[in-house]
């Protein structure tokens, strides 16, 4: 195995993504409408057992667009939790809204129940649950805290498409839920994003907005300002032959997970990801936390595995700590957040790893443990 690079990340295109754009292109229809969009729609809904899926660009779009249809804008505030991609915040402060960060839970490190509970205020909308790197949030605590206050709920379930919370698959398990399917995601089409509602007026609302706020039946009649964040069909063709494999993607995840699992579980000094009773983890990354570490320790860990042939990615920087984020709150409400950003990272993590390449990757991550 020695001399052979592993990178993080590789989309595996397995299926029928060649033919179908082929067959966009030998149609002409390559830009935003066609029969792929409609198809990929609908096969995405009923994937996650939604009543409707609405495309567009990328999972920060889709974000942009769950908010704007939510009526988020200057003035309110929406809980989101720090340990994340940028892209969630982000999303929230395109609506002239605040972002206001919440400690992750220390094992799933999804959002703490607790500390939003006691974040909300009179200015609050709502909560953005994220099923971090493929584990699902408690969402049943979520919506029980949300009715109780009367906030909305929007999964950010990016990293997560198939995962389960008690038999249900994320893209069911609230109002709205929006998914990335940038190339390092559980399925992919390059750049693209996908909202799952079972809500016709949302869904309407954001198909509208998606459109630059064109009107359903008047031609160029424009009652809104929106925006342009359709997807092709081209990308639509891809998703669809993805979306025909998407058992074996998920499958795929699950399969390295468990090899890493098995490999990884009795050795000291690092912590492996769960998987709670009620949940199913689709492991979009699989991830570990060197106990004990700091940020300069963890990196030069990472460091070393990169002179193996082995390329690795820190966990998310919390939000409260970026620049754009760091004088909204005090640094020290998030203990939990900032030990596993600091200590976290993220393995080699994709459909085809052989049993022997995990064994390669882990026998390494073991080696350098010991010996530095």
């Amino acid at each position: 195995m020695e001399g052979k690079f592993y990178p993080v990340a590789v989309p595996v295109l397995n299926g029928n993504e060649k033919k179908y754009v082929m067959d966009c292109i030998d149609s002409s229809w390559i830009s935003s409408t066609g029969k792929y969009i409609t198809a990929f729609e609908e096969a995405f809904a009923a994937y996650c057992g939604a009543r409707y899926a609405i495309s567009c660009s990328n999972g920060t779009t889709a974000l942009h667009l769950a908010l704007l249809a939510h009526g988020v804008g200057p003035g309110d505030e929406v809980i989101v939790p720090t340990l994340t991609f940028i892209a969630t915040a982000n999303a929230v402060v395109y609506c002239g809204a605040k972002p206001v960060f919440a400690d992750c839970e220390p094992d799933t490190w999804n959002i703490s129940i607790e500390h939003v509970e006691s974040l909300i205020t009179p200015n609050t909308k709502g909560i953005i649950p994220v099923h971090l790197y493929g584990h699902p949030a408690e969402m049943d605590a979520v919506h029980a805290l949300a009715q109780k206050h009367g906030l909305f709920v929007i999964e950010d379930a990016a990293e997560a498409l198939g995962a389960e919370f008690n038999g249900r698959r994320t893209g069911s398990l609230s109002g709205c839920a929006t998914f990335s399917l940038f190339g390092n995601k559980i399925i992919t089409t390059g750049e693209g994003g996908m909202i799952t509602t079972d809500d016709e007026k949302l869904a309407g609302m954001m198909r509208t907005l998606r459109g630059q706020g064109i009107d359903p039946v008047r031609k160029y009649w424009f009652p809104v300002i929106g925006y342009n964040y359709r997807m092709t069909n081209m990308q639509a063709a891809v998703g669809c032959a993805q979306l025909e494999n998407i058992d074996w993607h998920v499958g795929e995840r699950i399969r390295v997970a468990s090899l890493y699992e098995a490999q990884l579980r009795d050795t000291s000094g690092i912590t492996l990801p769960v998987q709670k009773p009620w949940a199913k983890n689709v492991y979009w990354m699989y991830s570990i936390v060197l106990d004990g570490a700091d940020e300069e320790r963890r990196n030069q860990f990472m460091a070393l595995l990169k002179e193996d042939g082995i390329e690795t990615r820190p966990f998310f920087y919390p939000m409260h700590v970026l620049p754009p984020y760091k004088d909204l709150q005090a640094l020290d409400q998030f203990p939990v957040a900032n030990r596993i950003a600091a200590q976290g990272l993220n393995v080699p993590t994709y459909g085809g790893l052989s049993e022997s390449d995990v064994q390669y990757i882990t026998d390494r991550i073991k080696y350098r443990l010991l010996n530095g």
